[in-house]
């Protein structure tokens, strides 16, 4: 068990290719650590999160090595983050070299979905696991091998919580905030938007159906995370994708 946050920490890798049914999942073994007591709990959290730093900085070597930009996307549950890589696969997969590693507890659902857009997409089942970590991402970069100059998205877990604990190796944060979640979501979840280098307001074409404060839900972001940027967007209408296009341009150059 993940001592950090309780979760299961033997993830399960496979590669989907071609929209074609995975194998069976490879799992890959990964010491575990069991805690007993406040003070023991908290030394074990800081060694679990050592660990994964340490690798995470290998991680971010190994994609600096191949001048390769690796994005982290972090979200609720149903903030829309796989619709948004089917339509920016599509619009821009090869002008990118677009690869995705996507982060679910159970199914290669939305990996089939990714790669029917011709995306290479590697799938990650965490079982009980709400994020992401170092490891499994490290295995999966070097599974999906992305070329030089490319552009990997990182589609976390959903989940407000433990992904924003996790460095992953990342060039990049990307939160996502749905419209039709409310605007409350910056103050509730702050160490998530913390560390948000772009925040993305998602399902815009919904607001005249839903109760979303723009104004406050912006004034929030600026607050807690004041360097983020932030762009509202439609993966329906493709209202505000020009800019989400470009941002990742401008970080794939820098």
């Amino acid at each position: 068990m993940c001592a950090t946050c309780g979760c299961s920490d033997q993830p399960r890798l496979r590669l989907i290719t071609g929209g074609a049914d995975p194998d069976p999942p490879h799992e890959h073994e990964h010491g575990h650590e069991h805690s007993h007591g406040s003070g023991r709990t908290i030394a074990l959290q800081e060694k679990v999160l050592a660990r994964n730093d340490a690798l995470a900085v290998a991680n971010r070597a190994w994609l600096h090595s191949r001048e390769v930009l690796a994005v982290n996307l972090m979200s609720s549950p149903g903030a829309g983050k796989t619709t948004l890589l089917e339509r920016t696969a599509r619009d821009l997969g090869g002008e990118l070299g677009l690869s995705v590693i996507e982060g679910d507890q159970e199914t290669a659902l939305d990996a089939s979905r990714i790669s029917a857009t011709g995306c290479r997409v590697v799938q990650i089942n965490t079982g009980v696991g709400c994020h992401l970590d170092a490891a499994t991402v490290g295995d999966a970069l070097r599974t999906l091998a992305p070329p030089a100059g490319s552009v990997v998205v990182i589609e976390n877990v959903g989940n407000l919580v433990c992904p924003a604990l996790f460095d992953l190796g990342e060039g990049a944060r990307i939160v996502l905030a749905s419209v039709t979640e409310g605007a409350d979501k910056p103050v509730k979840y702050p160490h998530m938007f913390r560390q948000a280098d772009l925040v993305l307001v998602t399902k815009t074409d919904l607001l005249p159906y839903v109760d979303f404060d723009v104004a406050r839900h912006a004034a929030d972001v600026k607050l807690i995370s004041p360097a983020a940027q932030l762009i509202p967007l439609s993966a329906t209408t493709g209202d505000g994708l020009d800019a989400w296009y470009d941002w990742l341009r401008l970080r794939r150059l820098a």
